[in-house]
């Protein structure tokens, strides 16, 4: 089973568009009681999440856990900081990179894997607004060719 293998809960598109990424990191989350629920009723946003390493722990700002319905008064905050679970080699390397200029922690998906809510954390550089041109440039090419030859094959 490959590493971000799983039911996928939530992605984070936008997150590849803005940033470069170089390497990934699979992470589990401390969560409360509802947050679980609503995780599994896919009622969660990464759009403009971040991970940030504070005194030797990784934590997941900004993601938004929504309400779970059934929670009544047990609901949690939906913005909360959420404490990440990695190795202390992992961190480490964390650590290093995220003191590099340029370089951010950007959650690119979440998912369930084995019952545990897992998330996985992409070190990513920024990209500049050419780069973004020439990634969408590329892209609409290739789908051109693969469309032509399509057309080719039906003939």
């Amino acid at each position: 089973m490959a590493r971000h293998e799983g039911l996928l809960i939530a992605q984070n598109k936008k997150a590849r568009h803005d940033y470069t990424i170089e390497d990934t990191f699979e992470a589990g989350i401390v969560l409360q009681g509802t947050e679980i629920k609503a995780i599994r009723a896919r009622r969660v946003n990464l759009k403009d999440s971040f991970a940030r390493v504070q005194n030797g722990e990784v934590f997941l700002h900004n993601m938004h856990i929504s309400h779970y319905e059934q929670g009544n008064r047990y609901n949690h905050d939906p913005l909360r900081t959420r404490k990440l679970l990695l190795h202390k080699k992992e961190i480490s390397k964390l650590i290093g990179v995220s003191k590099e200029s340029g370089y951010a922690l950007v959650p690119l998906k979440l998912y369930i894997k084995n019952g545990f809510a897992k998330i996985l954390l992409g070190v990513g550089k920024g990209k500049k607004k050419y780069d973004k041109r020439e990634d969408l440039k590329r892209k609409t090419a290739k789908r051109e060719i693969e469309k032509a030859f399509r057309e080719r094959q039906k003939m």
